[in-house]
């Protein structure tokens, strides 16, 4: 393995453990409605567990309602019964063969706790991150010992590693710190 291919495949699991950020975070609750919240629920369907998308279509009523309409009538009272199941807090209303979820208001407690949350996730991923930098200046340092790169490759392809490690770290602040502004307005 070449000093460019530690680059390139460091960047990429860099990239990915900030999608995997991005994929917690718009799981914790905000003030607002956000169907991607019930994305970890899952149905029982004939026998099986699925996840809730796969059988009904969830969407936005309003800025405080989602609406989930199961894709068969008989699958009605198990999406009610997930949800009300699920460790959100959530209390869905049937209306004929349409689910309505209304997002209670967030108490200044629960507030603090969601931004707690986003921040421990973000704190997570920056460990991630680190992991592989430290993965990635290992792998250069074995190349050098190999006598297959020279001192000064090591040197420069050192802070190569560090900018891009900034440079994820910077755009894992910004996520959390937008995931708290979202926490924070009514």
């Amino acid at each position: 393995m070449t000093i460019a291919e530690i680059k390139k495949n460091t960047e990429a699991k860099m990239g990915q453990s900030i999608e995997a950020l991005k994929n917690n975070l718009s799981r914790v609750r905000t003030g607002r409605a956000n169907p991607a919240l019930l994305d970890a629920i899952h149905v029982e369907y004939y026998g099986s567990m699925v996840p809730l998308s796969q059988v009904a279509n969830v969407s936005l009523l309003d800025a405080r309602t989602i609406s989930v309409q199961p894709w068969e009538k008989n699958m009605a009272a198990k999406v009610e019964k997930a949800i009300r199941e699920s460790d959100l807090g959530l209390n869905p209303a049937a209306m004929g063969d349409l689910i309505r979820v209304p997002m209670p208001p967030m108490s200044e407690e629960r507030r603090k706790e969601m931004t707690k949350l986003a921040r421990n996730e973000g704190e997570n991923s920056k460990i991630a991150i680190r992991n592989l930098r430290r993965d990635a200046n290992e792998g250069v340092k074995k190349l050098v010992k190999d006598k297959e790169a020279s001192e000064d490759d090591q040197k420069r392809s050192e802070a190569e590693i560090q900018k891009i490690t900034d440079k994820h770290i910077a755009e894992i602040d910004t996520l959390v710190a937008a995931k708290e502004q979202d926490i924070m307005a009514v």
